[in-house]
């Protein structure tokens, strides 16, 4: 599987096949959402920096509801603390892709409980949000990671050079990771059995 990072929350999947998915197309950012084709469209929820769908070329089938589409599986859960009062409610999704386990958590607001553990598990590849004020922020960011245990981690929706978008960094969800790793915007990833969880901090193509 190659995955490419395009800025956000937005990354491209093409499996071994072919096959295409973008997730959380963003409108303007502060950047122009780069040009993508996808087979699939993921959205997390329909707030502008995830949700331009018409930005995406190749006529996608887009899912945007909870609910299991066969090697993709929606999971409903809260954009905020509170059950969805601040910021309404966000969708994490679950990608089977090369016989890799995928997890994209989108907005994801709540806390690390074990019940939202159990729902998203297994996962191998988690791309999480770590900007804070709009989502979960670094701190409990980590508390993912140290539940999930995944393979790789990618960290997205942090402030990036050009984001209009009031975030912090990723640099100190990085701190807690010493040995994290910089990438370019792709990466072909593969999966060793029992590998240490290994955080790959991606860069989108300016």
């Amino acid at each position: 599987m190659k995955i490419t990072y395009l800025g956000h929350s937005c990354f491209l999947f093409i499996s071994e096949t072919g096959k295409r998915i973008v997730t959380d197309p963003y409108g303007e950012v502060g950047f122009a959402m780069l040009r993508v084709r996808a087979d699939v469209v993921t959205v997390s929820h329909s707030h502008y920096d995830h949700c331009n769908v018409g930005a995406v070329e190749g006529a996608p089938v887009v899912l945007r509801e909870a609910g299991d589409y066969g090697d993709i599986r929606a999971i409903a859960c809260f954009h905020d603390e509170a059950k969805g009062a601040k910021r309404g409610k966000n969708l994490i999704f679950k990608y089977r892709i090369d016989g890799i386990d995928v997890c994209h958590l989108g907005d994801l607001g709540e806390r690390c409980t074990p019940e939202l553990v159990r729902a998203i598990s297994p996962v191998q590849v988690l791309l999480i949000p770590v900007g804070g004020t709009y989502t979960i922020d670094a701190r409990m960011a980590k508390e993912y990671v140290d539940a999930l245990r995944p393979a790789v981690v990618i960290p997205m929706h942090y402030k990036t050079k050009g984001l209009t978008i009031g975030i912090a960094g990723a640099e100190e969800f990085l701190s807690y990771f010493p040995q994290w790793e910089r990438a370019g915007d792709t990466i072909e990833c593969k999966i060793e059995a029992g590998q240490p969880t290994k955080i790959i901090f991606m860069e989108r193509k300016v």
